[in-house]
């Protein structure tokens, strides 16, 4: 297992890492749905604070994995297998969701996290082998990997509540320290296209929860007949918002983003918050569902805000990470006025519309303003 050139030509996301992906499709799902069922019933402290924690967890091993692979992949025999186990494991994450979300129990999540860490610490060993200068890296890896998952299994006598929630918070930032302390000498050799192809794979996963949200639209306005219209312009609409989110998401050369290992981390680590505001989208979208149907009681502008606050985050996020240092002043500018202005969504009675203008007005102007060629 030698470490991977991360100058090879052509090279692109292997079938087994799409393979791999799949099981995050299911996660996102469970954790959007989960989401939604608080949001519209109105629980939303609790709700956003629960979807932010168990979304790390699904987050951060996806991240595990991706950057792993993008230097030590090998594609035989024992490295299919251990990412398989690898996959078993977020499928126990995904099945701990709900109880983790309702009740604060996080104990099928730490037992999915024990399937993937033995998986990836074992991955992190074997490349240790081969390593060369970076044995010691690889050696830190592992360790650290180790020393993080046993906090995690104290994590589940910490009791539900507040102190809970603050022991988590701690524990993940002890966890996103790992990558730093191992690299801090010397780095792994991660390919830039490589990298950054996977991440527009991921967001597509949290993207496609959107476009399941506007065939829910559609399947409500053939039962709901009454709301037939509103229903499926919210159905369009939402395609339009997702359309116009794929093409502000990829307008930019990501792999420009990630040049040094400090740009790395930023670009790797401000993510979370990219992903998190996308499925959380989908979230909103069923929200306004349920409004429109009767299925909720939340006022029209509270369920506005939750499509509008998801993509105003989205907007800034994937802006101030990839798009800002290749758009000129105009493209500067229009962006985060515009996820300031889809704040003002609730003022119209049809649900995502002010959104949906704002998001095509952007598309419009990033076609007009190609990225700007800058030296890295």
């Amino acid at each position: 297992m030698l470490p991977r050139d991360p100058a090879q030509p052509h090279r692109t996301a292997s079938t087994l890492e799409l393979f791999f992906d799949l099981v995050f499709v299911v996660a996102v799902s469970i954790a959007s749905a989960q989401l939604h069922h608080a949001l519209s019933h109105g629980d939303f402290v609790h709700g956003i604070t629960s979807y932010a924690l168990v979304f790390f967890a699904v987050w951060w091993a996806w991240m595990n994995f991706t950057w792993f692979a993008t230097s030590f992949d090998t594609d035989d025999w024992l490295y299919r297998v251990t990412t398989i186990v690898q996959m078993g494991g977020v499928l126990v994450l995904a099945a701990g969701i709900p109880a983790a979300f309702e009740r604060g129990d996080f104990t099928l999540p730490v037992i999915g996290y024990i399937v993937m860490r033995l998986a990836m610490i074992g991955q992190w060993l074997r490349a240790s082998r081969g390593a060369g200068e970076l044995k010691a890296a690889t050696r830190r890896y592992a360790f650290g990997i180790a020393g993080v998952q046993a906090l995690w299994v104290l994590f589940l006598f910490i009791p539900s509540g507040p102190f809970q929630i603050v022991a988590f918070v701690v524990f993940a930032l002890v966890e996103i320290s790992v990558p730093v302390f191992a690299e801090h000498r010397r780095q792994t050799p991660w390919h830039p296209h490589h990298i950054t192809e996977r991440y527009g794979l991921f967001t597509l996963i949290v993207l496609g929860e959107s476009l399941l949200a506007s065939a829910n639209a559609i399947i409500d306005a053939r039962n709901e007949l009454d709301s037939f219209v509103p229903l499926i312009s919210i159905s369009v609409l939402t395609l339009v918002v997702t359309a116009s989110l794929w093409w502000i998401y990829f307008w930019p050369p990501h792999h420009k983003a990630i040049t040094t290992f400090g740009r790395s981390l930023r670009y790797g680590y401000s993510h979370y918050f990219v992903f998190a505001a996308a499925a959380a989208f989908s979230a909103g979208i069923e929200v306004e569902l349920d409004v429109l149907t009767g299925e909720s009681h939340l006022p029209h502008a509270v369920g506005s805000l939750t499509v509008a606050i998801p993509i105003a985050l989205f907007l800034l996020g994937i802006w101030w990470i990839a798009i800002r240092e290749h758009a000129d002043s105009v493209v500067n500018t229009v962006i985060p006025l515009g996820a300031a202005v889809v704040l003002l969504d609730p003022i119209l009675p049809i649900p995502v519309a002010i959104t949906a203008a704002v998001l095509v007005v952007i598309v419009v102007v990033l076609v007009l303003h190609p990225p700007v060629r800058r030296e890295s």
